[in-house]
């Protein structure tokens, strides 16, 4: 499922909280964006007819709630990340932010926490 780089915030507000009104995400995204309420209701609007999202009536508003899980689209994006800057591979992404002095301690240690774990887990 493609989802767009607007839908996606709107997305976020859904898996923070849910279920949702339309003029809840509206406030929700207020402090980020400056949409107003008609395109968070397009933005809603494509999200429904991709099934990325539900929406439940109460009275006389919709309630509105993520279909897609939060970890299945960051694993699409990150898999299309790897695909189309690394050819699929996962040591050159590592390696193009250490050149750059993006990695931390604390990030260098968490990776070489998880390099220890698959090694456990392959022995």
């Amino acid at each position: 499922m493609s989802v767009t780089d607007a839908e996606a915030q709107v997305m976020q507000v859904l898996w923070e909280r849910h279920p949702r009104s339309a003029e809840e995400v509206v406030a929700a995204l207020a402090s980020s964006t400056d949409w107003a309420e008609p395109t968070v209701k397009t933005l809603l609007n494509r999200l429904l007819n991709k099934g990325a999202i539900e929406a439940t009536r109460e009275g006389r508003r919709y309630l509105y709630s993520p279909v897609l899980a939060r970890e299945a689209w960051v694993a699409q994006q990150s898999e299309g990340l790897l695909q189309r800057l690394f050819d699929g591979r996962v040591a050159p992404l590592v390696a193009h932010f250490s050149q750059r002095g993006r990695l931390s301690e604390a990030d260098i240690a968490e990776l070489r926490r998880l390099l220890e774990e698959i090694d456990d887990d392959a022995g």
